[in-house]
């Protein structure tokens, strides 16, 4: 059986320009690499990644504000509550042709 993926195909120029910021910074891509099968907390992005600490809070912002996260909540055993995150994205196509970006999303199911 052969699973397909799902391609989401970007119309909007500045969406286009953010996700192509997103792909050339390198704390980006790990963190959504680190992210794609298993919702991790900050702390796990950290070490997991290699990226300091308050780098990993920067670029999860940026990751949430172009909605490429999915943020889930829990509460440890010390009752606090922890954030999770997980890609949205398996990957992105880019093709630029005859000056014109056409930039695609592959789903994370």
């Amino acid at each position: 059986m052969q699973v397909l993926d799902h391609v989401f195909k970007i119309e909007d120029s500045s969406k286009k320009d953010n996700i192509l910021e997103i792909v050339a910074d390198k704390y980006c891509r790990a963190i959504l690499d680190t992210t794609m099968y298993k919702p991790k907390s900050v702390m796990e992005i950290a070490i997991d990644a290699k990226i300091p600490l308050s780098t990993v809070y920067r670029r999860l912002q940026s990751l949430e504000e172009q909605k490429l996260l999915w943020t889930s909540g829990e509460i440890n055993e010390e009752g606090k509550r922890m954030f999770l995150y997980k890609s949205k994205i398996k990957g992105i196509k880019c093709n630029f042709n005859r000056g014109q970006i056409e930039v695609e999303m592959i789903l994370n199911r």
